[in-house]
C-alpha cells in the first residue's frame, strides 16, 4: 500500500506528460455562439478567445494554511455570450467531506461580483466530496444576467491594469469552517507594464547619451577643451538619476494603485533590477526563499484551528500519509524540483481548441499574494522579484555592468589600434584616448559606481529593514561600507586635493530682499546675497535686508590655475568635476549628501510610512530650492534636466504619494485617478530626457567637428559657431551679456524727415569715348586678364566700368602706358577684411575657455593671414556657396604660445606679401 501510494503519483503525471507530444495536424479552430450582454448575437465566437476579464497569477490567501494544494486557478467573464468560465485543479489530504464554494470579484476596493455553488449542483464530482484519493478537477461555465454583473464598471474593461482580483473560498459542511481560500488577479488585457519596449527604447537612448558624453571625453588633445565641451554633453549620471528616481518611487511602503507598480516596471533595469527567471530562482536558496512553485496551499502540512468542528475521522492522517509527508520533508531540494516538474500545471497545446494561454501560474515562492501592492515589495512583485532577493540581484547585475564596461573598452581600444595598422583610419585619430586608455578604464568603473551609489545603498538599507538571512545580510553590510568608505572617501579626498592650499574664511555678508518678476511678469520679492551683486546694481533701492555670512576658501597663491585649467585635477577627479561650473565645482559631495539622505527614507525607513512619506517630501524641497539657487551645471541641458525637471517632478511625485496613506481611506478609484496624474507626469518627464539626449547627441557630433573649417550641415553652420561661443562663455562663469533695452519705434524712424534745402544728386557718370579706343594694342593694356585671387577681382562689386577701371582715375597722362599695379600690404589687409565678414566668428570659435581664448583666437587669425594668401594665388575659383578650406588642429596650450604665434604671423606675412615699392 505504501509503494503503491509513493508511486502512483509520478507514474500517472508521467504517463499523461505523454500526452503533450504534439500532432502531426492542428485542430480547426471550433466557434460558437452567444449573446453578450448588451444583447447582441454573436454566432463565430471562438473557443480560445481572450475573454473580457479573466484571472492572473494565484497564491493562497490564507497565508499556506490551506488543506487543498492547488495548480490551476482560472476564472473569466466572458462579455460577448455572458457566461463566466471557472477551473480549478488541486488535490488535499482531507479524507472525506463536502463543501460548498464561494466565489467573489472584488475591484477598487468594493465587491462588484459574487456567487455561491455547491459542487454537487453544477457536476463537479471531484469536489463532491472532498477525497484525498481523487484530485480535483473542477469546471464549471455558468450563465448570468444583466443584473449579477451590474455592479461592474463599464471602464474596468480597458482601463489599463484593473486593480481587482477573484476569490474562491472553501468552506466544510459539517463545521462550516474555511478550509482553504485561493486568490488571483484580475486582467482585462491591457497594461503599463511593456518592459520588451519601452524599457528597450529607453535602454537605446541611454546608448546613446553614453556614446555621445564618451566622445566628447574622448576626443581633442587639450584637456581643457576637452572638459569644457564634455561639460556640455548630457550627463549619463543624470540620465540613470532619472530613471532611477521613477522606479525607486514605488519604495515607499503605501497601497499602490495597480496601474503605478505596472508603469515602474519599465524602469527596474536602470536600478540593476533586471528579472531574469533563472537569476531570480539560483538565489533563492541563498536569500532564504524556499517552497513549492509549481503549487500553493498547504494540505498536509498545518491543521487549521477549526474549534473542534472537523472530527478526527474526516482530518485524519492515516499511517501511509504521515510516512509521505515525513519523506518528503526529508528529501532533497532537487529531487522536490524534479518531482514538481511531473505535477505541475501542463504548459498551453495549441491543438487543443478547449485549451486556452491567458491563464496565470502558481504565485513564486517570497511574493506577496497577487493583488496586493503595497510598498516597495508590491512594486518588486510587478517584476516576479521577491523582495529578499532584490539587493543579490542588484549586486550581481552590477557586476555585470562592471564588466561590460571593462571589457567594452578594452575591445575598442585595440580595435582602434588595428584600424590604425591597417590604415582605414589616421594615425592621430583619438590618438589622447588609445595612449591614455587605462585611465580612462580606471575613470569608467569609478563612474559607473558612482551611478550606482544610490541604488545599491537604498538596496542595502532595505535588506536591513526587511531583517532577511543572515548570508545576503553579511553582504548587504560589507557593500555598504564599502561604498560609503569608498566613494564618500574619494569625494572628500577630491575636495581635500583641491582646497589643501586653501584658507576658509567666513566674512559678514547680507541677504538683499529686491523687487523682481517671476516668468517676467509675476511680481514678487527675490532674495539675494549682496555679495553677488554688481556695482551697477547697488544703487538700487531695496526692499530690505537680512545680516548673513559668506562661507569660501581662499586660495593661497593667487596666480594658481582655476580648477577647470588645472590639468592634473581634471585628470584625476574631472569625473566628478567637469560638468559644473567654475564656482559650484564642488558640487558633486552635495549630491552625493543629497542622495544618501534620500536612500535613508527610501531604504531604511520602510517601517514608518508616515515618517518616510512627510520627510522624503521636506527633503525634496529643500533640494529643489538649494540645487535652483546654485544652478550648478555649465551645460543648459543638464541645467534643464538636473535642476527643473527632475527636482519638480520628485516634489510633485512625493507630495501627491502623500494621498495614499491609509490615515486619509481614500477610494481607490481616486486613488487610481492620482496614480495615472503621477504616471502622465513622469512620462511628460521622460519624453523631455529623450528629446534632450537627442539635442545632445547633435551637440556632442558639433563638438566632433571643432577642428574642422567646414561641417557636414550647411544648415547648422550658425548654430554650431554660436554653440562653440556659448561653451567659450560658460566655461569663463560669467552672466551672459544682457540685451539692451530696445525703445519703441517713433514716426520719425518710420518716416525719414526729407531734407529742408534743395540738394541734388549724382546718380551715374557716363565715359565718352576716345581715339585711343580704336587702337587694339592699347585696348589690351588698358584690360588687362584678371588676376585670381587679386583685390580687383573680388565679388559683390556692381560699379559701371569706367568708374571701376583703374586707369580712369589714375593720375597718368593719357598718352602714358600703364603697367599692372603692385599688390600692396593695404590691399591684402582689405582681402582678408572682405573675407573675414563672410565669418566673423572664424577665429573665436576654436577657443577653449579662459586663458585659452584669446591664444587660439591670434593662432587662428594667423593661420587665416598665411594661408589664404597662398590658396587665392595657387588655387582656382573657390566652390560657390562655400568658404575657403583652412583646416586647423587642437593641440596642448603652452604659456609661451601667444608670443610664438606672433612672430609666426609676422614672418609668414613678410613672406606672402610684395614690398610695397615693387
Amino acid at each position: 500500500m505504501l509503494a503503491h501510494r509513493l508511486f502512483r503519483t509520478p507514474i500517472l503525471a508521467a504517463l499523461g506528460g505523454l500526452t503533450l507530444i504534439p500532432t502531426s495536424h492542428a485542430k480547426d479552430t471550433q466557434y460558437i455562439s452567444g449573446t453578450s450582454l448588451d444583447g447582441v448575437t454573436n454566432s463565430n465566437l471562438a473557443l480560445d478567445r481572450t475573454p473580457a476579464l479573466y484571472t492572473g497569477d494565484f497564491g493562497d490567501c490564507l497565508g499556506g494554511q490551506s488543506l487543498l494544494n492547488v495548480t490551476k486557478f482560472d476564472a473569466a467573464f466572458y462579455y460577448d455570450n455572458s457566461t463566466i468560465l471557472f477551473h480549478l485543479d488541486g488535490s488535499t489530504n482531507i479524507r472525506n467531506e463536502s463543501v460548498m464554494l464561494y466565489i467573489s470579484v472584488e475591484a477598487y476596493g468594493e465587491n462588484r461580483f459574487s456567487m455561491t455553488v455547491n459542487p454537487c449542483n453544477v457536476n463537479i464530482y471531484s469536489m463532491c466530496p472532498l477525497n484525498a484519493t481523487l484530485p480535483i478537477q473542477a469546471y464549471a461555465l455558468f450563465q448570468i444576467g444583466p443584473q449579477q454583473v451590474s455592479g461592474i464598471p463599464q471602464i474596468a474593461y480597458e482601463v489599463p491594469d484593473l486593480e481587482g482580483f477573484a476569490r474562491i473560498q472553501i468552506f466544510a459542511n459539517s463545521s462550516q469552517t474555511e478550509i482553504g481560500c485561493f486568490q488571483a488577479v484580475m486582467r482585462n488585457g491591457n497594461s503599463f507594464s511593456q518592459p520588451a519596449s519601452i524599457s528597450t527604447v529607453l535602454g537605446v537612448f541611454t546608448v546613446v547619451a553614453i556614446i555621445a558624453s564618451f566622445a566628447t571625453a574622448a576626443y581633442g588633445v587639450s584637456i581643457p577643451h576637452m572638459r569644457s565641451h564634455y561639460a556640455h554633453s548630457l550627463s549619463v549620471l543624470v540620465v540613470f538619476e532619472t530613471f532611477q528616481s521613477i522606479f525607486y518611487s514605488g519604495a515607499l511602503s503605501l497601497p499602490w494603485p495597480s496601474v503605478l507598480p505596472a508603469w515602474w516596471s519599465n524602469f527596474a533595469w536602470s536600478a540593476g533590477l533586471v528579472p531574469s527567471m533563472n537569476v531570480v530562482r539560483s538565489i533563492n536558496p541563498f536569500v532564504g526563499v524556499s517552497g513549492n512553485a509549481s503549487q500553493v496551499g498547504g494540505a498536509g502540512s498545518t491543521v487549521i484551528n477549526n474549534q473542534g468542528g472537523l472530527t478526527q475521522q474526516i482530518y485524519g492522517r492515516s499511517l501511509a500519509s504521515d510516512i509521505v509527508n515525513e519523506l518528503y520533508k526529508r528529501t532533497p531540494e532537487s529531487v522536490k524540483d524534479a518531482t514538481s516538474l511531473l505535477t505541475k500545471r501542463q504548459p498551453y497545446d495549441p491543438n487543443n481548441p478547449y485549451d486556452y494561454n491567458w491563464n496565470g501560474d502558481p504565485v513564486q515562492p517570497g511574493m506577496p499574494l497577487p493583488g496586493d501592492w503595497a510598498g516597495f515589495a508590491g512594486e518588486l512583485s510587478a517584476l516576479s522579484i521577491p523582495a529578499p532577493n532584490a539587493f543579490t540581484l542588484a549586486l550581481i547585475w552590477l557586476l555585470v555592468a562592471l564588466g561590460l564596461v571593462i571589457v567594452i573598452l578594452v575591445a575598442f581600444k585595440y580595435s582602434l589600434e588595428g584600424l590604425v595598422k591597417w590604415r582605414w583610419i589616421k594615425q592621430d585619430r583619438l590618438e589622447y584616448f588609445r595612449s591614455h586608455w587605462t585611465g580612462y578604464l580606471s575613470l569608467a568603473v569609478l563612474r559607473t559606481l558612482f551611478i550606482a551609489f544610490f541604488s545599491l545603498t537604498t538596496l542595502a538599507m532595505f535588506q536591513f529593514a526587511i531583517h532577511g538571512s543572515a548570508g545576503p545580510t553579511a553582504i548587504a553590510a560589507v557593500v555598504f561600507i564599502i561604498f560609503m568608505l569608498g566613494v564618500g572617501g574619494l569625494v572628500l579626498y577630491a575636495l581635500h586635493f583641491r582646497l589643501r592650499f586653501s584658507t576658509f574664511s567666513v566674512d559678514p555678508d547680507r541677504i538683499i530682499l529686491r523687487r523682481g518678476k517671476i516668468l517676467g511678469f509675476v511680481p514678487c520679492v527675490i532674495p539675494i546675497r549682496l555679495s553677488q551683486l554688481k556695482e551697477e546694481e547697488l544703487g538700487e533701492k531695496p526692499v530690505g535686508s537680512l545680516p548673513f555670512i559668506r562661507c569660501h576658501f581662499v586660495d593661497n597663491d593667487a596666480n594658481r590655475k582655476n580648477v577647470h585649467q588645472d590639468e592634473s585635477y581634471i585628470k584625476r577627479f574631472g569625473w566628478l568635476s567637469a560638468r559644473y561650473r567654475l564656482s559650484r565645482w564642488w558640487f558633486f559631495a552635495l549630491w552625493l549628501a543629497y542622495q544618501f539622505i534620500r536612500a535613508c527614507f527610501l531604504g531604511g525607513a520602510s517601517g514608518s510610512p508616515l515618517a518616510q512619506v512627510f520627510g522624503l517630501f521636506i527633503v525634496d524641497i529643500l533640494a529643489l530650492v538649494i540645487i535652483a539657487a546654485l544652478n550648478p551645471y555649465e551645460g543648459q541641458r543638464n541645467t534643464a534636466l538636473a535642476v527643473w525637471l527632475l527636482t519638480l517632478t520628485r516634489v510633485v511625485t512625493t507630495g501627491l504619494s502623500i494621498a495614499f496613506l491609509p490615515d486619509f481611506n481614500l477610494n481607490r478609484i481616486v486613488v487610481t485617478v492620482i496614480g495615472v496624474v503621477i504616471i502622465v507626469i513622469q512620462c511628460l518627464l521622460t519624453i523631455a530626457l529623450m528629446i534632450l539626449i537627442i539635442l545632445g547627441g547633435i551637440s556632442s557630433w558639433m563638438s566632433l567637428s571643432r577642428n574642422r573649417e567646414y561641417f557636414s550641415s550647411q544648415r547648422l553652420e550658425g548654430v554650431r559657431i554660436q554653440y562653440f561661443e556659448h561653451i567659450a562663455r560658460r566655461a569663463t562663469d560669467e552672466p551672459p551679456p544682457q540685451k539692451p533695452e530696445t525703445e519703441p519705434e517713433t514716426e520719425s524712424d518710420k518716416f525719414p524727415e526729407l531734407p529742408k534745402e534743395p540738394y541734388f544728386t549724382v546718380t551715374s557718370v557716363r565715359r565718352a569715348p576716345k581715339i585711343e579706343d580704336e587702337d587694339d594694342d592699347y585696348l589690351a593694356e588698358m584690360n588687362p586678364p584678371p588676376v585670381p585671387g587679386a583685390p580687383g577681382s573680388m565679388k559683390g562689386r556692381s560699379r559701371t566700368a569706367s568708374v571701376s577701371s583703374r586707369h580712369s582715375v589714375s593720375s597718368l597722362p593719357r598718352a602714358a602706358r600703364v603697367h599692372r599695379a603692385s599688390w600692396s600690404s593695404r590691399d591684402f589687409s582689405q582681402w582678408q577684411a572682405d573675407q573675414d565678414r563672410s565669418n566673423p566668428t572664424l577665429a573665436g570659435r576654436m577657443s577653449s575657455g579662459p586663458g585659452h581664448i584669446r591664444t587660439n583666437s591670434m593662432k587662428m587669425a594667423g593661420t587665416l593671414r598665411g594661408q589664404a594668401s597662398v590658396v587665392s594665388l595657387r588655387s582656382g575659383t573657390p566652390v560657390p556657396g562655400s568658404r575657403p578650406m583652412t583646416p586647423t588642429k587642437e593641440v596642448v596650450e603652452k604659456e609661451s604660445e601667444l608670443d610664438q604665434v606672433k612672430e609666426t604671423d609676422k614672418e609668414e606675412a613678410d613672406k606672402s606679401c610684395p614690398d610695397d615699392s615693387q
